[in-house]
């Protein structure tokens, strides 16, 4: 899938500690008006985020939840809503259909840097 400037402009950086990590003092960053904190996986913290509504959707869709809950770290490149509003009409739409599972899932994986991927 090809991504346009305006996609990946569009783009934000979420990390999550997974469960398991607690920061004492918690250095926040704010996306899409709400604040990421480092204590909370990627999927506490993007659900707060009125920028990330599609990726919380297609992060859904895939079954990816259980996995970016887990214990990480995890660092996603995470679309913004702007961003897959630059895809061509359908393009989400047709993602999230169960029967692309497999093709949303692969494009979701994209955005997780290869270090930070499970074999």
């Amino acid at each position: 899938m090809k991504f346009h400037r305006k996609m990946l402009a569009a783009m934000v950086f979420l990390a999550g500690a997974g469960a398991a990590g607690v920061a004492s003092a918690e250095m926040t960053k704010m996306v899409g008006g709400a604040a990421m904190y480092p204590s909370k996986n990627i999927i506490q913290n993007a659900v707060q985020s009125k920028d990330n509504t599609t990726l919380v959707a297609a992060v859904k869709a895939a079954g990816l939840v259980d996995t970016l809950e887990g214990p990480g770290p995890f660092t996603v490149f995470a679309p913004t809503n702007a961003a897959f509003a630059q895809l061509p009409a359908g393009t989400v739409d047709t993602l999230l259909k169960p029967e692309n599972k497999g093709q949303l899932t692969t494009v979701l994986i994209y955005h997780v840097p290869l270090d930070h991927r499970r074999s």
